[in-house]
């Protein structure tokens, strides 16, 4: 690691490396870490003194609010030791330019994960669909809770299992040694929602390619069970049409 990179992680272990120098420790207390990680997850947006109060208090706020935020402010500018905090009553983070922020790394290699699997760019959309799962995996904040933070714990858990339905379909087509890798991803996916039929569908047709078909065909009745007795419908005509295509031995297109 080069001694000049800044490196923010939101999702595990907090860790704030600025210029090579480790700041995590620093920042004051729960509240600074916290209001520390909504700045950082912000893009360089502008953040409202109202927006700080509600995360921070969450409808709670002590009896002067403002001069807790300004104390706290002070304290957080403290710790960063230089001016990476702008703005009295609008306040903005401004890092270094390629400072490297996990959530950043996940909402973009999201949107080109897709637009690969989009294009058939089946290598881009594996690689950056690995980004995606390795950094959704990890607990966002683990030990804070109030709305924002599930909110974007929300949000990581729909980008883990978008990511997992991309590697399940570029691990599908890339074939050979991948295809054990997409296998797990599909599982995953459909564990994280098992009413998904494109991510059943996505497993079905690795099953096949993998020579298992009987394992393929139990899963498809499995879930038309389930579909069936829990929802009163059928599967759709896609996962259908892979269904047939299964019990007839016949290539199944990806």
């Amino acid at each position: 690691m080069r001694d000049c990179e800044s490196r923010i992680h939101l999702c595990g272990a907090l860790t704030v490396r600025i210029m090579g120098e480790r700041l995590e420790h620093d920042l004051p207390g729960r509240q600074g870490r916290l209001l520390f990680a909504f700045l950082a997850s912000q893009q360089g947006r502008s953040v409202t003194r109202s927006d700080m109060v509600k995360l921070l208090w969450n409808g709670a706020p002590p009896n002067d609010p403002d001069t807790a935020l300004a104390a706290l402010l002070a304290k957080l500018r403290k710790a960063l030791s230089k001016d990476y905090l702008t703005g009295k009553q609008d306040v903005r983070l401004m890092l270094p330019p390629a400072t490297w922020v996990d959530l950043d790394v996940v909402w973009s290699c999201l949107h080109r994960a897709e637009s690969a699997v989009h294009q058939q760019d089946w290598a881009g959309a594996w690689a950056s669909s690995q980004s995606v799962a390795h950094i959704s995996a990890r607990a966002f904040m683990p030990g804070f809770d109030g709305p924002w933070v599930e909110e974007v714990r929300a949000k990581l858990m729909d980008a883990q299992l978008r990511a997992n339905e991309c590697l399940a379909a570029s691990g599908l087509h890339l074939g050979g040694l991948e295809l054990q890798t997409a296998e797990r991803a599909a599982r995953r996916a459909m564990a994280a929602s098992p009413y998904r039929e494109s991510s059943c569908a996505l497993l079905l047709k690795i099953l096949a390619s993998r020579g298992n078909r009987a394992e393929a065909l139990h899963l498809y009745e499995a879930m038309r069970t389930l579909l069936s007795e829990e929802l009163g419908v059928a599967p759709s005509e896609g996962l259908q049409e892979v269904h047939r295509r299964l019990l007839h031995n016949q290539a199944i297109a990806g």
